[in-house]
């Protein structure tokens, strides 16, 4: 007390008020969520009755016994009993301004705005299938970072959006436009394009300064482009080291579109962070992923080729790019099982895009199928991706500190992983999504 005479008089007052404030630290708990289990994705153990605690930030503050604790009457409850709780899925590999009903040269029907536009509706289905985070891996016109910047602002409802805005890569490669003639082309390189290092570094630059959080590179030809082949390597690895280096030295991470076995070699070694498809990897990529000692994952999209093959041709897709796609799916699958099986580090990414954002749920079983458990699938989607987005403090898992991102299910995901095909509630931030 004699301290307290000798302050001045507005900090004696700061002081009381702060003292005041302490003891009811818990008002800042002004949600509270409970379930019959909760699957902790970083122990790999069930969790019964959790109560989780939300604070107006939409971070969680703490978890506890439900049966035991006790909350006043100003504090909202989300009851989710008779359910199961998990963290947020995270999807590492989306395209949100690309319906997956329009191939081929069927988008040459829509205004430049269009793609933008269906984004919106890609977003919200993406949410309401459980998918609190995504990764979108390259768009035009920067619609991911205009739609991330319009949910965070509210005017749009959907996940948080990690954005790449355009995706870099080689004349003529995959992530060029390859579907049309020259007299009909822009003057000039595609925004993204780049045939040297100092461009390829000028457009690690550039992405970054309109938005970008990650960098999207096309190390291999593609499935659905023109006049590419997957295996075929578009970029060296000295150019891709310096796309690495430029980026990490921005504090940005790498996805490198790689469906060849070199390239995806050239990837690993040069530093690339995420290696997208991984379709055609060989013994010696899959040595190289477990023994390098910067992580590199795995974003293996083993499920879209179900809706490809049965509705590509319908959706304008050529038949080409339907050639290209059925010669790969069963190869990746079994190189998802090979790499699983190796301990090469693997991250959920659907594709989706390729095929309709709401039934990228239905991966999970393939990935069961070729391997993993069922905790190891939620936890590729879950913790795994949260590690390589280098978004730990944030999301991936119910732990205090992160954002309150959590689904709901009715049965128990790990008996039977399609529990996550049909999501029954979704919460973002500690609110209820509609």
């Amino acid at each position: 007390m004699q301290l307290m005479a000798i302050l001045p008089q507005n900090m004696r007052v700061a002081m009381l008020i702060g003292a005041a404030i302490l003891p009811g630290a818990a008002q800042a708990q002004t949600t509270v969520i409970t379930a019959d289990k909760m699957v902790d994705v970083l122990s790999g153990k069930t969790v019964d009755f959790p109560a989780v605690f939300v604070g107006a930030d939409g971070r969680i503050t703490s978890i506890a016994d439900a049966r035991t604790v006790k909350w006043g009457s100003d504090v909202t409850h989300i009851n989710m009993a008779g359910k199961t709780i998990l963290p947020g899925l995270i999807d590492m590999h989306v395209h949100l301004d690309g319906p997956a009903d329009i191939g081929g040269y069927r988008g040459l029907e829509f205004t430049d705005s269009f793609w933008g536009m269906t984004a919106v509706g890609a977003a919200q289905a993406m949410l309401k299938a459980g998918f609190t985070t995504v990764r979108n891996v390259g768009s035009d016109n920067r619609n991911d970072i205009g739609l991330k910047q319009a949910i965070q602002n509210g005017y749009a409802t959907g996940p948080r959006i990690v954005p790449a805005g355009y995706a870099l890569g080689a004349t003529g490669g995959h992530c060029d436009s390859t579907f049309l003639p020259p007299s009909l082309e822009k003057s000039g390189k595609e925004e993204g394009i780049a045939d040297s290092e100092d461009e390829l570094r000028y457009q690690v630059r550039r992405q970054r300064k309109y938005g970008a959080e990650v960098i999207k590179v096309c190390a291999t030809g593609g499935v659905f482009s023109r006049n590419t082949e997957p295996g075929q390597q578009q970029l060296s690895e000295r150019e891709l080291r310096v796309i690495a280096d430029e980026a990490h030295q921005w504090g940005l991470r790498v996805a490198a579109h790689a469906h060849g076995a070199d390239g995806i070699k050239a990837a690993i070694k040069g530093g690339i962070d995420t290696i997208e498809h991984a379709s055609l990897v060989d013994d010696e990529g899959i040595k190289l992923a477990t023994a390098r000692v910067r992580p590199v994952w795995f974003s293996m999209d083993v499920y879209n080729t179900d809706y490809t093959q049965s509705e590509g041709a319908k959706n304008g897709v050529l038949e080409d790019n339907l050639r290209k796609d059925r010669e790969v799916a069963q190869i990746q699958r079994d190189n998802f099982r090979k790499a699983h099986k190796a301990g090469v580090r693997m991250v959920f990414g659907s594709d989706a895009g390729v095929m309709p954002h709401g039934l990228v749920g239905g991966q999970f079983k393939i990935m069961v199928q070729y391997g993993m458990t069922p905790m190891e699938a939620i936890q590729a989607a879950t913790r795994n991706a949260a590690q390589a987005l280098d978004r730990e403090k944030d999301v991936g898992a119910i732990a205090v500190g992160r954002f309150a991102d959590i689904i709901a299910v009715d049965g128990d995901p790990l008996a039977d992983v399609r529990e996550l095909e049909s999501v029954d509630a979704v919460i973002k931030g500690g609110k209820l999504v509609p």
